[in-house]
């Protein structure tokens, strides 16, 4: 991707792509409203309410907003009160709708509201935030995304050092052409279902802090 720093992909950093995201995630959710619904009235019979899962994420410069996604998993706790382990509360149709990224669908509200983009870092969660070295803080110098570099490159699939680099690496070279590449790229991805889960554990494993003081990059 170019170098968004000089010329047109200045302007386009600056000027055009929140303007673009806000008409295109408009026009999707008009589109995709009949989906939306569905997908809501299936929550609600298989996994019960609330339909949304709602949460706290660090965005641009770190500032917090209330993330939503559809509910993929079930409450089920042990004896103790505790939630069960993620692997036994995700369903099969909660499987679906993430590897599909029908999960995700309520984003387009984050981003008509100016919390999230289209394309940038993935919103991680609020206490991963005092556990960053400054290369990793550098993710928040733009919106997080409902896709990003990441994602396309292997989403829970990779370590938190290639994901935390990938991300970095977007924001020095955020251009329109990389982003169009980017959408195309997501969209293979959900058609063929890639990368949902880490190789050790259903959902991508916390993230822990660095053992050094700068993640190589």
């Amino acid at each position: 991707m170019e170098n968004s720093k000089d010329g047109i992909y200045g302007i386009y950093r600056r000027f055009i792509k929140r303007p673009m995201d806000f008409i295109l995630s408009l026009i999707a959710t008009i589109v995709l409203s009949p989906v939306l619904l569905v997908v809501a009235v299936l929550v609600k019979v298989k996994l019960g309410s609330p339909v949304l899962f709602k949460q706290k994420r660090p965005g641009l410069n770190e500032k917090i907003f209330m993330m939503y996604k559809f509910r993929t998993m079930t409450d089920e706790k042990d004896q103790n009160g505790e939630l069960l382990p993620d692997s036994v509360r995700l369903t099969k149709f909660g499987m679906f709708l993430r590897s599909t990224s029908l999960d995700e669908l309520p984003e387009l509200l984050n981003i008509l509201k100016g919390d999230m983009s289209i394309i940038g870092p993935r919103p991680l969660l609020v206490q991963y935030l005092s556990l960053y070295n400054d290369h990793q803080k550098r993710r928040h110098e733009v919106r997080p995304g409902l896709s990003g570099l990441a994602q396309v490159s292997g989403r829970n699939a990779i370590s938190w050092k290639d994901k935390f680099n990938l991300d970095v690496d977007y924001v020095d070279k955020i251009s329109f052409t990389g982003d169009c590449m980017i959408v195309f790229l997501t969209l293979k991805k959900v058609f063929v279902r890639e990368g949902i889960n880490s190789e050790t554990a259903a959902t991508m494993e916390p993230f822990k802090g660095n053992t050094k003081e700068r993640i190589e990059i």
